[in-house]
């Protein structure tokens, strides 16, 4: 495992980007697995920055998601391929066609979940898997409790990852209680993975994560036993990590 220090969410979000531009320099036909939510947000913006320098070419590039709500359309302003449009697809040169994010609008979650696990497979498995980290440790929408050899899956989502999405839907009973996500093994099938973690509230979860027992109850903790694990945490996301061991 690499742990990079970094000064703040800026600094963390650009050295996210860094490890994601070298990956696609290096391999310009790279799969990348892409996150969702705020974290990856100032990561997306510094590729978008330096594509429109000229220094980066997605022209090549295939994208897989980890998650979307079940029952939500591409277009809903809260379904995740209106989020990867808008903060990355819209702005670069990536063929959208091959761009994959599970399809929401199925409602058939096994036909739905098999389907994406034949897409990851035919596009030759991830390269780098982006993730960001809840505060109950889960990866994707694996939950506390979620099994290891999992797939693409169907879950229904906890009651505090619920509270922690109303803040995006105009009232509670708006929010999405089902999800379809890759699944542990999905993650962990990654060439590279790449976790980026900022702020003091998942100080303590992320000390869980890298120095506490491997355990379902904690998803990312099966993290430590990936081969090539590159995490980019600021200071704040540190201080728990720093106290007890450094």
């Amino acid at each position: 495992m690499l742990l990079i220090e970094a000064k703040d969410y800026n600094d963390m979000s650009r050295k996210a980007a860094n490890i994601i531009s070298a990956q696609v320099i290096m391999k310009p036909h790279a799969v990348l697995g892409l996150a969702t939510g705020s974290t990856p947000v100032g990561a997306y913006k510094q590729l978008v920055e330096w594509y429109n320098k000229g220094d980066l070419d997605f022209a090549n590039v295939t994208s897989v998601n980890l998650d979307e709500y079940k029952g939500l359309s591409p277009e809903n302003d809260q379904s995740y391929r209106y989020f990867m449009n808008t903060n990355l697809f819209n702005h670069v040169n990536i063929n959208k066609e091959r761009t994959f994010v599970p399809n929401g609008l199925e409602p058939d979650s096994e036909k739905a979940c098999a389907a994406y696990n034949e897409i990851i497979r035919s596009v030759g498995g991830i390269d780098l898997q982006l993730l960001g980290l809840g505060n109950n440790g889960h990866i994707g929408f694996n939950e506390p409790g979620a099994v290891f050899e999992k797939e693409t899956h169907c879950v229904d989502l906890t009651e505090s990852t619920i509270q922690a999405n109303k803040r995006f839907f105009e009232k509670v009973e708006d929010v999405p209680t089902q999800a379809y996500t890759m699944g542990i093994k999905n993650i962990m099938q990654a060439r590279k993975v790449l976790l980026i973690v900022s702020g003091e509230g998942k100080a303590e979860i992320l000390d869980k994560v890298l120095y506490g027992p491997v355990t379902p109850q904690v998803p990312a903790s099966i993290l430590q036993l990936h081969n090539d694990l590159t995490v980019v945490a600021d200071e704040a996301a540190m201080s728990v990590i720093k106290a007890n061991h450094r």
